[in-house]
């Protein structure tokens, strides 16, 4: 299997995932604070969406890479 076959089909399964998970979530830790023996941290959760036209062109790219991406003219 060549490099653009598989590239092809990592762009259509993150295009399908992006399109049946919607979002993904991280935690992120924001400040860190030390006073003597007392340490204190905050950590933020972050949401990021994944819009359907990027999961639904990923897919598209993917499909046209794994048609068009191995001939030669």
């Amino acid at each position: 299997m060549s490099a653009i076959r598989i590239a092809a089909l990592l762009l259509i399964m993150a295009g399908v995932l992006g399109l049946g998970y919607g979002s993904f979530s991280y935690t992120r830790e924001t400040h860190d604070v030390k006073l003597g023996p007392l340490e204190l941290s905050v950590k933020e959760k972050e949401t990021v969406n994944v819009p359907v036209w990027l999961g639904v062109g990923t897919i598209v790219g993917g499909g046209v890479l794994l048609l068009y991406g191995g001939r030669k003219s």
